[in-house]
């Protein structure tokens, strides 16, 4: 592949697997190659973006940092459908809990994203496009779950493009159409995939309920979100 490296991704040809799994924070695929892949080897530290291809039940399993936000995720999973040959993204991140019915360490699967970025004006479609979850993936995360006697939410979220929002009323006006939870990157990967012909898949652990004023502190989030690492790891290796 003459595309390879990238200048996001050191990887080679052959070093990233079919299926990867993506958290934002990079430490937190560190986390998951160490202490869940065997034979863990790190392909790539471009940026401190780390990415790692081991095995989970025999199986190879990528995991890899996307980082923070739409324009960020858009690269990183772009070069992977694109120049690497992957065929699935579960991108494994945390959310802010919008709903009533979900609340701290709660899993969201995100079957949609709705979203305020401008991402989708680049296919010049003459509407609006509704990125979804491919359904092969999120009806493996259910069967995961249920397997191992996690609760989850399905449903829909916000892949907002501001962390900080100057509109005070902005999650209010979300939370009336039902939006489960509020992240950053779901909605680009999402579209990615569309337009590449591949999978994607959303799971979601609340690190906080901004609506309530509560949150969990960042080591948490870097480690103790396992339960999402598992139903993710399950549904990589799960067969058709």
């Amino acid at each position: 592949m003459t595309n390879i490296p990238t200048p996001h991704n050191a990887a080679g040809e052959g070093q990233i697997a079919k299926t990867v799994l993506m958290p934002g924070d990079p430490l937190r695929a560190k986390f998951i190659a160490e202490n869940y892949l065997e034979n863990a080897e790190c392909f790539t530290r471009v940026r401190n973006m780390l990415g790692y291809t081991g095995t989970y039940r025999g199986k190879p399993v990528s995991v890899m940092g996307g980082g923070m936000g739409i324009p960020s995720v858009g690269i990183y999973t772009y070069e992977l459908f694109h120049f690497y040959g992957v065929e699935r993204i579960i991108r494994i991140g945390s959310a802010g809990a919008i709903a009533e019915n979900v609340g701290l360490k709660d899993i969201v699967v995100a079957s949609g994203a709705c979203t305020d970025s401008n991402y989708a004006a680049q296919y010049r479609l003459p509407g609006t496009f509704a990125p979804i979850a491919s359904y092969p993936l999120l009806e493996k995360a259910v069967k995961a779950a249920h397997a191992k006697g996690t609760p989850i939410v399905v449903g829909n979220v916000l892949s907002a493009d501001a962390f900080y929002d100057d509109r005070e009323d902005a999650l209010l006006l979300w939370k009336k159409m039902g939006v489960l939870a509020v992240e950053m990157e779901a909605a680009g990967l999402y579209m990615n995939a569309a337009r590449a012909g591949k999978q994607a898949l959303c799971l979601l652990t609340i690190s906080d309920c901004p609506l309530r004023g509560e949150s969990l502190p960042s080591s948490e989030r870097e480690t103790g979100f396992t339960q999402m690492m598992e139903i993710a790891l399950e549904t990589a290796v799960m067969e058709e």
